[in-house]
């Protein structure tokens, strides 16, 4: 899997700084999706990050990367809890609601706009996008913002610029695994 377009996509997940990210890989790319990521998660391991397919076609493939203990905290918020419950999700353990997602995406005509809660965005704006995509939006960037403009506004500013940071880091010879922030806390 072409680490350019890890590093386009996801960077802030890498960094620790963002859940997760969720991009697409043209399978002309890829000579073998599931060795490609087992690779790509055995360079994770230990890392605190973890990639899996969201869906696969025959032209490509919708790859989530994204922080288990970060996306743990933020289903366990009162407000994202309330919205996965309303959406059929459990919300007895993260890996049923991933499953769950993945079954949204594959069986749905229209994208589960809950995702955004698994991409790290706040409850309010994925609420906010989910009853009227239009109406009260007071900014967009990395998503559309209903609720704190200027935290979102700090939070798109970061991203972009350790977005720009990587890929510098990309192009100056550094490998993926050398960009990748362990977030794991030893007990």
């Amino acid at each position: 899997m072409p680490d350019n377009i890890i590093v386009d996509n996801c960077s802030p997940t890498l960094a620790g700084i963002k859940t997760g990210s969720i991009f697409t890989v043209d399978r002309s790319l890829i000579t073998d999706i599931n060795e490609d990521l087992r690779e790509l998660n055995r360079c994770f391991a230990g890392k605190g990050l973890r990639a899996i397919p969201l869906k696969i076609t025959d032209k490509n493939v919708l790859v989530y990367l994204y922080r288990p203990d970060k996306l743990k905290a933020d289903l366990a918020c009162r407000e994202a809890r309330e919205i996965l419950l309303e959406k059929g999700y459990t919300c007895e353990s993260v890996e049923g609601d991933i499953v769950h997602l993945i079954n949204q995406i594959c069986n749905q005509k229209t994208f589960p706009h809950e995702i955004g809660l698994f991409l790290g965005y706040p409850p309010v704006d994925v609420k906010g996008f989910m009853e009227d995509t239009r109406k009260g939006v007071k900014c967009v960037g990395y998503w559309k913002v209903y609720g704190d403009k200027e935290k979102a506004e700090k939070t798109f500013s970061s991203y972009r610029k350790c977005t720009e940071v990587y890929k510098k880091c990309l192009s100056g010879g550094r490998h993926l695994s050398q960009m990748i922030v362990n977030t794991t806390r030893i007990s």
